[in-house]
């Protein structure tokens, strides 16, 4: 705004003094108080230099009844003097030289700046005037031509006399002004500085943060341009690489007691343990003692160049807030025969050196000041500065400090090239030469812009490119010692000219950390998700504020931080910790198992009994037993429970295409032969079963008409007839002819044989077009890979077992059926119960069957093949081996015969009887006649 408003002036001034003699329109308009140095008489050039040796403009009371007069200034900074006195020393030095502008001797105009943009206006108004007032856009002096300005201290101050310097192409080199707005040659033209741009320490910041992988970051700049700037850039690099910004505050430029309560709160209740303060010394220092007086830990402060070395922060106890603080200081050199000049003061010499030596020995140099009453009276003057631990004595960080003795060194080697220019060579107008006693600004300028000269006493080259130099910066610890003294200690370098993966170097072990800890400390919102976990954002909240989330089963995360898991392969499996895939377990019936083995035992025992019954049947082939109801198809039935029992053992081991066709059509062809046996020896039994049952009808009608005609006769009186009781003897002698069976052998084999003929086409069908074959079961159980049998086709293997089961229903019911033929062995009754049981194993399979993955399901078909084949083998086996091996004596045709009939009249026969049966119903019949 101060620039606007001197903008306006200056076209207002220009109008009307255009159009009327200087001498007639000439007036004071305001009053300014500068204070500084001023050394131009019978000097050949001047430079002129801006330090804010003030901290601060005095409060005015605000009348506007009298002439405007600038406010004082106040808050002595040593610091800043020391820079000043620094300027002073490189003059003098340059003007001693011979090999430097030997015939030229160089004066200087220094200004106090007051650390206030409206002060380092008025200074740079009043040195382009050329007198103690300013007159805009005139030069009224008529002493020697200004060569450039050094200065003006802070960003905000140099942009603000950049702004006015510019105007007229007037060189400024600035000693502490880092802003990277100033970079822009198209608003400051004329603007050059020997400190690195701030795009230097934004991105070395930048790195520093992620190098020790913080991403937790509270920030604090001051409210001007250099910290707007400054942490504007850091905040686009870091959130860029992932860098949350816990907080960011602004300091006020004019003290504000609430401002800085309020940022101290914040800092207070903010988690995050890295700080990083981009400000001035003099900003920052109100925050720093008010934390202090909060007694505020455990935090890491980043320091930039400004305030890394500056004693104005080294208050008493700040080792326990600052202690291990990381910044970035410009380059430091030893500057010889500086300190021999700082020690060597007039405290006489003008208002400013009295001003520092009273504010240093807190005492005063006039009389009458001493007489009002100054703490420790009246200054001698002769008081040692050596002795003092100062700030302003001390030159082992001297690092502004040369900035300022590389600028005035520019500004001299710029005017050395200018005076030495050869005639007919020279840059302007047609190779013509600037003249060192009457040059203009913009002439100097081009010499500024192009001059590359050696540091003396340091051997550093400097240069600038497009008014920028070089940004190189030492990395900076502060330890603090048991007696808390502080130094300041390299830990490493940032070289912003390297490549970038060489910029940075950091020697981590030298590095001592807040409350002496030997590790880095940890800055982060929400700590690092493991491995096996993924980052869950939280709404609301920056990324860097986050859940760990465990990764779901069969999905890993191998990575820390990870922000998706990865899904393993259907093979794979995550492991406990989810940070893994792993093969997924293997699973089949093996045959070496505990289980496997007691499966494998049972088969073969299995299919050892049945050929042991089927051995017993051969040793006995021609006994009744055996020879009852075709002795064939007991032969067959045993046969097939062996490739039943047998099969059973192929479902085990690892599954593969040809052990997966076999045991499906191996037990299909096996069931179908059994139960087909089964089938025709019941459906035989059946039909006898309805023959004799017509026989009996047909015989006790019979009866029941002898009866009726012997009674008749009786009650006719003839004496020839004997009625006698024939009930006992209707149902012992009535039997069918063996000529009334309907099926034959033949026809019971042709039954079992047509019947499993039908099973094996389906079979062959089936194993043609969709065969069954192994596979990898990867969805039953995440964990395993259950390794299994695909039947191929739904369709095929549902019909197949399908007709098993209706051959099984066949069977039961023609069992059923004939379950009352009754002797001393009723082999209708054991295939009754064996089907049942057959029946119920396999009812009681399908649950179970359902309900159970992986090897446990073969286990459980394993074990109905085997039940229900033990059943059959059981109640239809069981009764004849009794017999055969036991009751050997009942294994004759006389046993075979039909028991007695009941007392009511109902009995039944057996196959086994039946052959005789037709003998006895003749002989009762011819009986019935004689007696009639």
């Amino acid at each position: 705004m101060e620039i606007s408003y001197f903008l306006l002036g200056l076209c207002i001034f220009s109008y009307f003094y255009g159009s009327v003699s200087a001498k007639s329109t000439c007036k004071l308009k305001a009053k300014f108080n500068l204070s500084g140095y001023k050394d131009v008489e019978k000097k050949k050039v001047v430079i002129g230099g801006m330090f804010p040796v003030h901290m601060r403009i005095a409060s005015t009371d605000g009348n506007t009844s009298r002439l405007p007069v600038s406010s004082g200034c106040e808050g002595f900074n040593f610091r800043t003097f020391r820079w000043t006195q620094t300027m002073l020393f490189a003059i003098n030095e340059i003007n001693k030289r011979k090999d430097l502008l030997p015939d030229t001797d160089l004066g200087y105009v220094i200004y106090d700046s007051c650390f206030t943009i409206s002060k380092a206006v008025e200074g740079t108004l009043t040195y382009l005037t050329g007198q103690d007032e300013a007159v805009p856009n005139y030069r009224c002096g008529t002493g020697p031509p200004l060569a450039a300005l050094v200065g003006a201290g802070g960003s905000d101050l140099s942009i603000a006399t950049a702004r006015i310097l510019g105007l007229y192409h007037f060189p400024q080199v600035s000693y502490s002004s880092t802003c990277s707005a100033l970079e822009s040659k198209f608003q400051f033209p004329t603007f050059l500085r020997t400190i690195p741009n701030d795009k230097h320490q934004s991105t070395a910041i930048a790195q520093l943060v992620l190098h020790f992988g913080w991403t937790w970051v509270g920030t604090i700049a001051a409210d001007d341009d250099y910290g707007k700037y400054g942490i504007k850039d850091f905040k686009e690099q870091v959130e860029e690489a992932g860098v949350c910004i816990s907080f960011s505050e602004t300091l006020p430029k004019v003290s504000s007691p609430e401002d800085i309560q309020r940022i101290v709160q914040t800092v207070i209740e903010s988690t995050a343990k890295i700080i990083v303060v981009f400000s001035s010394d003099v900003d920052l220092s109100p925050l720093i003692t008010e934390l202090l007086q909060h007694n505020v830990t455990n935090r890491t402060w980043i320091a930039t160049e400004a305030w890394v070395t500056s004693a104005l922060i080294t208050q008493p106890r700040v080792s326990s807030l600052l202690g291990g603080t990381l910044g970035f200081g410009v380059k430091r050199a030893a500057i010889p025969g500086l300190q021999h000049h700082l020690l060597d003061l007039d405290p006489y010499a003008d208002d400013l050196t009295e001003e520092f030596w009273e504010t240093l020995f807190n005492c005063t140099l006039s009389y009458s000041k001493a007489l009002r009453g100054v703490p420790d009276g009246l200054c001698t003057g002769s008081e040692s500065l050596a002795q003092l631990n100062n700030t302003y004595t001390d030159v082992s960080q001297l690092r502004i400090t040369y900035s300022v003795y590389k600028a005035v060194y520019a500004v001299a080697h710029a005017l050395h090239n200018l005076e030495h220019c050869e005639e007919g060579k020279g840059p302007f107008n047609g190779k013509d030469c600037a003249d060192i006693t009457n040059f203009e600004p913009w002439q100097l300028m081009y010499y500024m812009k192009n001059v590359r000269f050696t540091v003396p006493h340091t051997g550093e080259e400097i240069y600038f490119d497009d008014g920028d130099i070089e940004g190189f910066y030492d990395i900076i610890n502060w330890q603090f010692n048991s007696n808390g003294e502080i130094s300041y200690n390299t830990v490493g370098r940032y070289n912003g000219s390297a490549a970038p993966e060489d910029r940075m170097t950091i020697m981590n072990d030298s590095i001592v950390w807040n409350n002496d800890m030997l590790e880095p400390p940890r800055s982060v919102c929400s700590e690092n998700c493991r491995p096996g976990t993924r980052k869950g954002i939280r709404q609301g909240e920056p990324v860097c504020c986050f859940d760990c989330i465990p990764c779901a089963d069969g999905e890993i995360s191998n990575t820390t931080n990870a922000r998706e898991c990865i899904l393993c392969s259907e093979d794979d499996w995550s492991n406990d910790a989810h940070d893994a895939c792993v093969p997924k377990i293997i699973e089949f019936l093996a045959f070496g198992e505990p289980l496997g083995i007691t499966l494998i035992v049972i088969s073969a025992f299995g299919g050892l009994v049945t050929i042991a019954v089927g051995v017993v049947f051969i040793v006995n082939l021609g006994t009744p037993l055996v020879k009852a109801n075709d002795a064939l198809l007991s032969f067959s039935l045993l046969f097939s429970l062996v490739v039943t029992f047998l099969c059973s053992i192929i479902f085990l081991g690892e599954p593969q295409n040809w052990s997966c066709m076999t045991s499906q059509v191996a037990l299909a062809l096996g069931f179908a032969l059994c139960l087909s046996s089964i089938m025709g020896k019941a459906a035989v039994l059946m039909l006898r079963a309805q023959a004799l049952k017509a026989a009996r009808a047909k015989s006790k009608a019979a009866a029941k008409a002898a009866k009726a005609a012997a009674e008749a006769a009786a009650n006719s009186g003839s004496p020839d007839v004997i009625v006698t009781n024939t009930n006992n003897n209707i149902d012992a002698g009535v039997g069918p002819n063996p000529e009334v069976d309907a099926l034959t052998c033949a026809h019971q084999r042709a039954i079992a044989a047509v019947a499993t003929l039908i099973q094996a086409i389906a079979c062959t069908v089936w194993l043609i077009i969709l065969p069954p074959h192994s596979i990898k079961n990867t969805s039953a159980q995440n964990i395993k890979i259950i390794l299994e049998c695909d039947e191929g086709s739904v369709v095929f293997i549902c019909c197949i077992f399908a007709y098993d089961i209706l051959l099984a229903l066949m069977a039961f019911i023609f069992a059923f059926i004939a379950r009352k033929l009754e002797d001393h062995f009723s082999e209708a009754k054991c295939m009754t119960f064996g089907m049942l049981v057959f029946f119920i194993v396999w009812i009681s399979f399908v649950p179970a069957y359902l309900s159970t993955r992986g090897k446990f399901m073969v286990a459980v078909q394993i074990f109905a093949i085997l039940a229900s084949s033990f059943g059959l083998l059981t109640c239809i086996f069981l009764p004849k081996c009794y017999i055969l091996l036991v009751k050997p004596e009942r294994n004759t045709e006389e046993a075979m015969r039909p028991r007695a009939k009941p007392r009511d009249g109902t009995s039944t026969g057996t196959s086994a009887s039946l052959n005789t049966a037709a003998t006895e119903v003749t002989a009762t019949t011819a009986s019935t006649a004689i007696d009639d």
